[in-house]
């Protein structure tokens, strides 16, 4: 059976203001591990300054330089890092190789939130989002739906990282901290399994606006030289084969953002490609640069220009604009649609709904109801918030400024 190592994950914290804290992956390898572990980085609202990776295709070594926050729970994101390194199995040479059956966890049950308040206060929603986040329950769909008397009713479908949200104890915290944060304003609170159907087909039934559906393909196949490099104002790829005689090296300069070395490994990823080295960094004037030596998951090259213009025109894509957000009209009421892809195993973009309700909160605006569904548009999945503020609140705000205030939330300038 496997064996986990403790020592896969270590964490040495900065001890000087403006130092990183330094984090240390040694442990069998697996296709998608990078992605994986800056998918947790990013969840934890850790950004990566620079880093090494290397791999021999069987074992791994990762070095991540992040800034960290002093509210950071370090100990928590080692125990989650951990739990998504593979674990070892030791052969008859005492050689500990990774086993694949591993590699898949079973789906995480759905629960559903579900409470009313007295009132509906201007970012009560982010208040118990940051909760949530503080418990480590992540929201997959929510509604809330404000009442003519002014109540409000929030039903949200969370999942426990923990895996505990069915015990009488976890509920207990959970009801707890919520009511800590809400006082005497909740009237109710019921936590349940969520019925089989629910995440089944979370598809959107709602039809989306060209203005977003357009802007969601409009950069994939733009301003791809057939040369194989890529430019725009912010964004530039080359594709080399001459540097390495067993790999494709990408170069990748551009403008840095939140979670910019999670786009990058989940693109590669979701295309079956391996990293087997890499190194990033932070540059001036907020520029990151990016070499990697990639190979196709049969150990070859990408050597057909196709591939290469397709690979190229994606990470371009996700490099530039990771996730589309538009304000717009939807009847007499003003509508914010925020849309991110959804990686190839099914998971979604992290911290999106917390960035979104932040940056509502900071405009002094409301939130009157919000729907989180999956949408297929050609051969990609698309996360979708859609979510309907205030109709007084949003009168106030220019929709030019919603919309700049939740780009800069979501990708941290």
């Amino acid at each position: 059976m496997g064996i986990l190592n403790d020592d896969a994950v270590v964490i040495k914290e900065a001890q000087t203001a403006g130092d990183n804290t330094l984090i240390t992956v040694n442990c069998p390898d697996k296709t998608g591990l990078g992605c994986d572990l800056c998918r947790i980085i990013l969840l934890f609202g850790l950004s990566i300054a620079r880093g090494d990776v290397s791999t021999d295709g069987n074992w791994c070594y990762l070095i991540f330089w992040v800034v960290g926050k002093p509210t950071t729970r370090w100990y928590l994101l080692r125990e989650r890092l951990l739990e998504v390194c593979p674990p070892c199995t030791p052969a008859l040479s005492d050689i500990y190789y990774f086993r694949p059956e591993f590699q898949q966890p079973k789906p995480p049950k759905v629960f559903l939130l579900k409470f009313w308040c007295t009132f509906d206060r201007k970012g009560l929603l982010h208040d118990v989002t940051k909760v949530l986040y503080e418990l480590e329950l992540t929201v997959k769909r929510v509604k809330v739906f404000t009442a003519p008397d002014g109540t409000v009713m929030d039903l949200l479908f969370v999942t426990d990282t923990r895996e505990l949200l069915h015990t009488a104890r976890r509920q207990e915290e959970t009801k707890s901290q919520l009511n800590a944060m809400l006082g005497d304003n909740m009237i109710s609170f019921e936590i349940e399994l969520a019925g089989p159907g629910v995440m089944a087909n979370p598809q959107g039934t709602a039809f989306l606006p060209p203005a977003i559906t357009d802007d969601m393909f409009g950069l994939e196949f733009s301003g791809t030289h057939m040369g194989g490099a890529l430019t725009s104002n912010r964004v530039s790829i080359t594709i080399d084969n001459q540097l390495s005689h067993s790999h494709t090296v990408v170069h990748i300069v551009c403008q840095d953002h939140k979670g910019l070395i999670y786009d990058i490994m989940r693109t590669l990823k979701d295309y079956n490609i391996q990293t087997s080295y890499g190194r990033f960094s932070s540059k001036a004037k907020e520029k990151f640069e990016v070499d990697l030596f990639i190979m196709q998951v049969d150990g070859k090259k990408i050597l057909d220009p196709e591939k290469q213009k397709v690979l190229c025109s994606r990470l371009r894509m996700e490099l530039v604009r990771p996730l589309r957000v538009e304000v717009m009209s939807r009847g007499p009421d003003t509508e914010l649609l925020v849309a991110n892809p959804v990686e190839l195993a099914g998971r979604g973009r992290p911290l999106v709904f917390y960035d979104i309700t932040l940056a509502i909160t900071s405009l002094n605006i409301r939130i009157f109801s919000v729907e989180i569904a999956r949408h297929r548009i050609d051969d990609r999945e698309w996360e979708v918030y859609r979510v309907l503020l205030d109709e007084g609140d949003a009168a106030l705000v220019p929709r030019r400024l919603i919309k700049e205030c939740v780009v800069k939330n979501l990708m941290g300038w």
